[in-house]
């Protein structure tokens, strides 16, 4: 479908009705501690649900146990092996470049200060890599996988968001559209498909046509899952490129949360780091994948580093013709690859498993301004074809 403003628009009055209404029947019950305790020993697919979970609960569990009848399941691998050949190459571009884009929505930035994003940014960064970890592993779908709960508790905790928000008159209805609507649920669908390939391209990775629509495809799967209308939300990458590029267009600013909380973010990865001396890559990389004007709205430092950075391209360039022409040295990297991610996940969990609970109460400090001054918008990057 085309978008221009009016349908954007239409999109932000509009939120998730079937988690929606489970979540108000929770509060207005007083359920939602039993239902917050009791979920914390259901994280595997098939597992018989607790007793005592309250009826409304155990109703939208029931209907959201099974992935879209339509899900093309060759695709879905395919999607998977394309995320095996280029899992740090994806890690990289998640953390340094679609997690910095989220706060680069000045709304967004502000809407994780309901969840204590701002003071908690490892638990963010390892509930996302947990999540992506889970949707990648083969039996993703099948019983006993991590995954699927892992959808079904993220749809109830960004409707808790909304509740709250709307319930307890912090958020303007009006002139900003329901709280996580269809527009933004839509958006991080394309900062987390869209965006990583685009920074795959701009790190100099070599994919395939088929790899690159793919891995849409299997967020298209993951979105519909977490509540988006597939009716609105693009279905391939040319019109995922128009919903984008004319998202970021209406959203995307300077905000003094999206400023903190990459500045946080920037810490964290910094002490992932073995020592100091390599700190400054991480800044470096920052603004190499998302641009110097988004880099500035978010404060990030410059540093000698940024010219360093721009030989990334070449050095993956090199491990690539290794990976082509060596099929030991292609096991060597993939492996390689897996224990990294695997390393940097158990870095920021800590070896604990991230529980996505509802949450009953939000910060009482919610709502600091972000007004993005008039004029200093986002301007896209050439549109890149796959």
């Amino acid at each position: 479908m085309p978008y221009d403003d009016a349908s954007m628009d239409a999109l932000r009055r509009s939120g998730d009705e079937l988690a929606d209404a489970t979540v108000a029947t929770l509060f207005e019950r007083g359920e939602v501690g039993t239902f917050n305790s009791l979920m914390r020993f259901v994280s595997t697919a098939g597992a018989p649900l607790p007793e005592g979970l309250p009826d409304v609960a155990r109703d939208y569990l029931e209907r959201t146990s099974a992935p879209p009848s339509w899900v093309d399941w060759d695709e879905m691998e395919r999607a998977r092996l394309f995320f095996i050949d280029n899992n740090v190459h994806i890690s990289t571009a998640l953390a340094f470049a679609s997690m910095p884009a989220c706060y680069l929505l000045p709304h967004g930035a502000r809407l994780l200060s309901t969840t204590h994003g701002l003071d908690y940014p490892s638990r963010r960064m390892a509930e996302t890599g947990q999540f992506t970890v889970h949707l990648m592993a083969p039996d993703a779908f099948e019983a006993g996988s991590r995954f699927l709960p892992a959808v079904q508790k993220v749809r109830l905790l960004h409707a808790s968001i909304r509740h709250h928000l709307v319930r307890e008159g912090r958020w303007d209805v009006g002139s900003q559209g329901v709280p996580i609507c269809q527009e933004d649920m839509i958006g991080a669908q394309m900062l987390f498909s869209l965006l990583v390939l685009d920074s795959l391209h701009r790190l100099g990775v070599h994919m395939s046509t088929e790899g690159a629509r793919a891995y849409f495809y299997a967020w298209r799967v993951v979105g519909a899952m977490l509540g988006v209308d597939q009716d609105a939300a693009p279905t391939d990458l040319e019109s995922a490129r128009g919903f984008l590029d004319r998202y970021l267009l209406r959203h995307m600013g300077p905000s003094e949360e999206g400023a903190r909380l990459t500045r946080q973010l920037i810490d964290l990865y910094e002490e992932v780091v073995p020592g100091t001396f390599f700190d400054p890559i991480v800044a470096a990389l920052i603004r190499h994948l998302i641009g110097d004007t988004c880099a500035d709205w978010l404060r990030v430092p410059r540093a000698a580093w940024d010219t360093v950075i721009g030989l990334l391209p070449r050095l993956l360039g090199v491990l690539e013709t290794l990976e082509d022409r060596s099929p030991l040295g292609a096991w060597a990297l993939d492996r390689l690859g897996h224990l990294t991610t695997i390393f940097e996940l158990s870095s920021l969990t800590r070896g604990r498993v991230m529980h996505y609970a509802i949450p009953e109460h939000l910060r009482k400090d919610f709502g600091v301004s972000s007004t993005v001054p008039p004029g200093r918008r986002w301007t896209p990057p050439p549109t890149t074809v796959f």
